[in-house]
């Protein structure tokens, strides 16, 4: 019996707009259907604990019939591992990194093999609805948005309803052909991005030739096996927000050992949230900088953080 194509949902956004809330609704909500996600690390994605199954060699299991696994190597071989897994998956979500661009991801799902067995089913771009107009002005943005067919307008409890309304204008400008829709706290119809219709043709798609381009963003990262002091570490990345695209970490703090937390800041925004007990073969603290490539280095992160060790 031949076997049905998966298809596939691949998630694009900017740093921060919101992309890895979209695919924990999805997951959370997928309604009995099989789904996979494949993201550059699952420890990022937040499904309700009785959701979780289990976990190994790189996979996530969740006790709704949904996975989750890590990005490891080449993308074409994950997806065709992930097609020969029994039970095989109805439908496959790739999020992507918000510094990637869409084009070269679709280009690899052009792939003639991948594309008979998982056809790239619909490109959703995440948009922070609290953004000023302005920030389209990106150019890497402006990429995800013109390969969107579906835009998601995120985190409308942080826009009121005139700059709501100039960021989906400037949103249609961009991206003309595009559905736009609200994902209040990342709530998108399962049934808009992946339809249950797995014999329907994949739909063409154009794939310009790729560009040479320099690497826009660097990561660095700063680890602590001691604790910090939250007062000094919110000193220190006050000091290195102005250079800074998104930084997440986790770590446990002297005013409260014992309690992880986990630390956002994207958007100028940043928030801290507890993230359960700490995990006993992982630094007490450890958070990842992402940067304009040269914006910032290594030393001014340690010069700054330094100081965050408690006594």
């Amino acid at each position: 019996m031949k076997a049905e194509p998966v298809p596939v949902l691949l998630v694009a956004g900017f740093l921060g707009a919101g992309k890895t809330t979209v695919v924990n609704h999805i997951l959370g909500h997928a309604g009995g259907r099989r789904i996979a996600a494949v993201v550059n690390d699952f420890g990022a994605i937040n499904i309700d604990a009785e959701l979780i199954a289990g976990a190994s060699d790189g996979v996530v299991n969740l006790s709704n019939g949904c996975i989750c696994c890590t990005l490891e190597g080449d993308l074409l071989r994950t997806l065709s591992t992930l097609i020969r897994r029994e039970p095989r998956p109805e439908a496959i979500v790739i999020e992507t990194s918000g510094v990637a661009e869409p084009g070269d991801i679709i280009r690899n799902l052009m792939d003639p093999v991948i594309l008979k067995a998982a056809p790239l089913e619909t490109v959703l771009c995440v948009v922070d609805a609290s953004a000023s107009p302005e920030a389209l002005d990106d150019a890497l943005l402006r990429d995800q948005l013109r390969a969107a067919d579906i835009v998601a307008l995120s985190k409308l409890d942080l826009a009121d309803e005139a700059g709501r309304g100039r960021i989906t204008e400037a949103v249609a400008t961009l991206s003309p052909r595009a559905v736009v829709i609200d994902a209040a706290h990342g709530a998108v119809p399962l049934e808009l991005v992946l339809p249950e219709s797995p014999d329907r043709p994949a739909r063409s798609r154009d794939t310009v030739p790729r560009r040479p381009r320099l690497e826009r963003f660097e990561s660095l990262s700063w680890t602590s096996e001691r604790l910090v002091s939250l007062p000094r570490l919110q000193q220190a990345i006050g000091r290195l927000a102005p250079k800074l695209a998104r930084a997440k970490g986790l770590f446990e703090t002297a005013e409260q050992p014992g309690r992880q937390f986990l630390f956002q800041l994207a958007g100028g925004r940043a928030t801290l949230v507890p993230a359960g007990e700490p995990p006993v073969d992982r630094p007490r603290a450890r958070i990842v900088f992402i940067a304009e490539t040269g914006a910032l280095s290594q030393a001014e992160i340690d010069e700054a953080m330094g100081p965050c060790v408690a006594p």
